[in-house]
């Protein structure tokens, strides 16, 4: 067993290595993200943490965590003012947006491969959401700017999927789980948890704003912990009444983020590098857990499942949600290219496994090369794609 030192100090390797490359990647011009999933490859739990704690019960608990604030810090960073004008477009391409492709894909998978009908839908639900940490990171670090407000929508799109993506997967989890359980139970614990988690983050929201505004603490450095604090519990007490928690982290953070509360800037800030280290922590976890001969047998139905989700499912989904509204061929084309994944299905991608679900690790393994290939290909290609359209500004 490796002592206590020697583990620390391969984590703040690591980190360190990872923040400093981040800087690089951003000259060259790729996302910060691949060097992240490059560490990540290459890290053996298997020769660094002790056996005991190479498990996935441990995984989803970090993971569970890092996706809190993830989403409570996308939720922070969204501003009322600036997502006004695109919000429809924006909440249309996170929820039904989400659905589509969710359905297109497993749907697809089921027919060419014959794998299980649900089992298709599981994969499809983890990798149906776009990823907020890829999307804010590109266009901060590059300065991009799109024209007719499309880097918004899809930061909008990329910051308000997740619950919904949640939701599937969750819901889809609990039928494969309990099979016995009626359509209409199902709906009602569906739409329970919709409802809850949306009065209860709004609640909470309210109530820590207030408190943010109010509350006078002697020591300045503590207002950031604070608001962690609050992050926490937006998802914990919305979980332990039956909510969906993430749901509400983000209507939370949403309402926090724009109401005037003490020192809002280095809040702001503390939650944008404690993002980005939860992004950094969650692609180390998918190197960590992931067994590199396990990954060439899935191949070729991720390149497949990659291939339907590019020019099928992504297409289909924004085109159709954006119907309603007018927004010529090209800006639609840039969205449809435009669907990053990132940490968020990895996070996802560990829950069938502590849930035991059959296939749990074939998903697991496509999730992974999946995410690579999307960061790779379509994490450099935005600024190309934009101005190939004449969208860039």
């Amino acid at each position: 067993m490796y002592e206590i030192h020697l583990i620390l100090m391969v984590i703040g390797g690591l980190l360190l290595l990872s923040i400093f490359l981040s800087r690089f990647s951003s000259r060259i011009g790729i996302p910060s993200l691949i060097i992240f999933l490059f560490i990540g490859l290459l890290f053996d739990a298997s020769n660094i943490l002790p056996p005991n704690l190479h498990n996935f019960q441990l995984v989803q608990y970090l993971s569970t965590f890092a996706l809190i604030i993830i989403m409570f810090s996308g939720g922070m960073n969204t501003d009322y003012k600036v997502i006004k004008p695109i919000a429809k477009q924006g909440i249309s391409l996170a929820t039904v947006g989400v659905v589509i492709t969710a359905f297109t894909i497993g749907i697809l998978i089921h027919l060419i491969f014959n794998f299980d009908l649900m089992l298709c839908l599981l994969l499809s639900a983890i990798i149906s959401s776009t990823d907020g940490a890829a999307v804010f990171s590109i266009f901060g670090a590059s300065d991009i700017k799109i024209k007719h407000n499309l880097d918004h929508i899809l930061e909008l799109e990329s910051a308000t999927n997740d619950p919904v993506a949640y939701i599937l997967v969750s819901s889809i989890m609990f039928m494969l789980i309990t099979p016995t359980v009626s359509t209409i139970d199902f709906i009602v614990i569906f739409i329970k948890s919709i409802i809850l988690g949306g009065i209860g983050g709004y609640i909470l929201g309210r109530l820590f704003a207030w408190i943010l505004k109010h509350i006078r603490l002697s020591v300045e450095g503590l207002y950031p912990p604070l608001l962690f604090a609050m992050a926490i519990l937006s998802f914990s007490i919305v979980e332990a009444i039956g909510g969906n928690g993430f749901l509400s982290v983000f209507i939370c953070a949403l309402i926090v983020g724009n109401s005037e509360i003490k020192h809002k800037e280095n809040q702001l800030s503390f939650f944008d590098g404690l993002s980005w280290l939860m992004q950094i922590l969650m692609f180390l976890l998918l190197g960590v857990f992931t067994a590199p001969n396990e990954l060439l047998p899935m191949i070729v139905p991720a390149i497949a499942v990659s291939i339907i989700l590019t020019f099928v499912a992504r297409p289909l989904a924004v085109f159709v949600s954006l119907l309603p509204f007018r927004m010529g061929f090209k800006p639609k084309l840039f969205l449809a290219w435009s669907g990053i994944k990132g940490a968020v299905p990895i996070v996802f991608a560990f829950y069938p496994l502590v849930a035991g679900i059959p296939e749990a690790t074939m998903i697991f393994n496509i999730v992974m090369i999946i995410t690579f290939i999307s960061v790779i290909i379509h994490g450099t290609s935005i600024k190309f794609v934009a101005k190939h359209l004449g969208l860039l500004e």
